[in-house]
């Protein structure tokens, strides 16, 4: 048999080498400050130019609403006219929304952590409390947080904005039940993270389809029945991916529902 071809140990670099990772770690540089600057001018385009035909929707609608009313509009006419315009108005608002949404997730995105010892449990009890001075809705619910401290390494400004999208969820979903319900449950894993859940009693949706609740503008709802464009989930999974956090929901018609977060372990480093 022939001998077996010798293995070729990997090249090691040399001092040589050097100036030319240099010029690469320097294009690379160059390319992301690129990315940035059209993600700079693409976030002014949202919140500037695509804004401009909104405001004039919302701006006309109701001169053209007091024009046919000077103009004498009546019956039939005038109700579908009303109608034409509460639609414009609607849809202008939502829009809006969606706008407001897509520049909140991606200034999520653009930030750099900051991570620091965070306790959850506090930062909870701040969310709640400024829930409870927004939405009069809020008092009526049973709150239930640990008694204990649950410490996070965590962005502190992500993390709110995480637990303000999930307690504003639960809150929208269950302020139809007769004795609302939210709870934040947290338990430690062997591997030195943290599992914490967020619980409601409210209306439920489809647990087949609970994957889909985390894309941007992605509803189980009828617009009809809930309020909302579909981005307080979003917001709680942009976050949680800032963190290397992991999100899943579990829920059925008519039983409430539960998101779940798998909160990394600190690095050494941290």
């Amino acid at each position: 048999m022939p001998d077996p071809a010798p293995s070729i140990a990997p090249a090691q670099p040399t001092p040589a080498d050097l100036p030319q990772a240099l010029a690469l770690l320097a294009q690379r540089e160059q390319e992301l400050a690129a990315l940035r600057a059209s993600h700079e001018d693409w976030l002014r385009a949202l919140s500037h130019d695509l804004r401009a035909p909104l405001r004039h929707i919302t701006s006309y609608t109701p001169l053209l609403r007091e024009t046919l009313h000077v103009a004498g509009l009546q019956g039939g006419d005038a109700q579908e006219a009303e109608q034409f315009l509460g639609v414009m108005e609607q849809a202008a608002r939502r829009m809006g929304s969606m706008l407001d949404g897509v520049l909140q997730v991606a200034g999520m995105l653009r930030e750099h952590r900051r991570l620091q010892t965070v306790d959850l449990v506090q930062v909870a009890d701040e969310v709640r409390a400024a829930l409870l001075a927004a939405e009069p809705t809020a008092a009526q619910v049973q709150w239930r947080l640990p008694a204990a401290q649950v410490l996070l390494q965590a962005d502190p400004q992500l993390l709110r904005a995480m637990l303000t999208a999930l307690f504003d969820n639960a809150l929208k979903f269950s302020r139809g039940q007769s004795s609302p319900q939210i709870s934040l449950q947290a338990e430690a894993l062997p591997d030195g993270g943290v599992r914490w859940q967020v619980q409601d009693n409210g209306v439920g949706c489809d647990g087949s389809r609970a994957g889909q609740v985390f894309g941007l503008f992605q509803r189980l709802h009828r617009e009809t029945e809930f309020d909302g464009v579909g981005v307080g989930l979003a917001v709680a999974q942009t976050a949680a991916r800032q963190h290397g956090a992991e999100l899943s929901l579990h829920s059925a018609p008519g039983q409430g529902c539960t998101v779940v977060v798998n909160w990394p372990a600190p690095s050494p480093a941290q």
